[in-house]
C-alpha cells in the first residue's frame, strides 16, 4: 500500500528535509514516527518527498509518500503520527494512492512564499520565520524587475553550485510581490525550482528595490547565465514551501494556504 502525506513544518530546528549522517532532519523525524506506528513487522518505512527544503526553510504543505504492508486507519497516519512527532512537524492529511503515484515525479508545479520584514530593526517575535532588510525598498521597481523572470528561461544565474538538477531551464508562472504594512510577501510558482533559486531571486529583487540597480538589470542577469552576476543568496528564514500541484486524478486533499506568522506584521 502506498500512502501520500501532507506535512507542515517549522524548518528552524532542522538541517533541511533530507536525511543526513550528521544533523537532525525533517525526514528522519517523520520516518521515526511512522515506523513506531507501523511496528517492526514489515521492515523500516522510508519516505520520499516532493522537494528537499534546505536548512531553516519551512513548509506549509510538503507532500511525501511511503510504502507499507501494514494496514492502519488513515487517522493513525495523521493523529497517531502527530502524537509522536516534535511540535515543529505535523502531518496534515494522509491519503491512499496507486503505486504509480510519486510525490516528486508526479508533481507538475510547486509554489513558494518568501516573507520579508522591511524596517530598520529586525524582528524578535518572528525570528527565524521571516527574512529582514533594514533599508527602504521600492516595491514598484521590484514588481517591474520580477516581470523579466516570468516564463521559461535558463535560470543558471539563480542556481547554486551544489544544484543537481538535470537542466537549468524552468518555467516560472507567477512571481507576485505585495506589501502588507512592514511585510513584503513574495509568491512564486513554477514547474520546478533549482537549488536556492527562490532565495537568489529575492536577493536580486532586493538589490533592485534598494536602488543598487534598475529593474532591467534583472534581464541582464538572466541572460548572462552566470551565478556571479546575481546578488548574494538571501536568508532561508522567510522561505516557505507553500504548495505542490498534482493532477486531480490522484484525489489528494486540496488545501489553501495564505500564511503570515501571527497575522500581525
Amino acid at each position: 500500500m502506498r500512502i501520500a502525506l501532507g506535512v507542515e513544518y517549522d524548518g528552524s530546528p532542522y538541517c533541511g528535509w533530507q536525511s543526513q549522517p550528521d544533523g537532525i532532519t525533517v525526514q528522519d523525524s517523520l520516518q521515526q514516527a511512522l515506523n513506531l506506528i507501523a511496528g517492526d513487522v514489515a521492515g523500516p518505512i522510508s519516505v520520499v518527498a516532493a522537494g528537499r527544503t534546505d536548512t531553516g526553510v519551512h513548509a506549509l504543505e510538503q507532500v511525501a509518500h511511503f510504502d507499507t504492508l501494514i494496514e492502519r486507519p488513515l487517522t493513525a497516519w495523521v493523529r497517531g503520527v502527530n502524537a509522536l512527532l516534535p511540535s515543529s512537524i505535523a502531518v496534515l492529511w494522509a491519503h491512499p494512492v496507486p503505486d504509480e503515484f510519486h510525490a516528486r515525479f508526479s508533481a507538475h508545479g510547486r509554489s513558494y512564499r518568501y516573507l520579508l520584514v522591511n524596517r530598520e530593526t529586525r524582528s524578535a517575535l518572528y525570528a527565524g520565520k521571516v527574512g529582514w532588510f533594514h533599508a527602504p525598498l521600492d516595491i514598484a521597481a521590484m514588481q517591474t524587475a520580477a516581470k523579466y523572470l516570468i516564463g521559461e528561461h535558463d535560470f543558471s544565474a539563480f542556481r547554486s553550485a551544489e544544484c543537481q538538477a538535470k537542466t537549468p531551464v524552468k518555467h516560472v508562472q507567477q512571481l507576485d510581490i505585495r506589501r502588507q504594512g512592514e511585510l513584503l510577501i513574495f509568491d512564486v510558482s513554477a514547474d520546478a525550482f533549482l537549488h536556492h533559486m527562490v532565495r537568489n531571486m529575492v536577493g536580486c529583487l532586493v538589490y533592485v528595490g534598494k536602488g543598487k540597480y534598475p529593474p532591467d538589470w534583472m534581464a541582464g542577469v538572466l541572460a548572462g547565465r552566470e551565478r556571479s552576476l546575481a546578488a548574494p543568496t538571501f536568508a532561508p528564514d522567510g522561505l516557505y514551501l507553500r504548495h505542490i500541484e498534482y493532477e486531480a486524478k490522484w484525489g489528494l486533499p486540496q488545501m489553501h494556504f495564505d500564511y503570515i506568522p501571527g497575522e500581525l506584521l
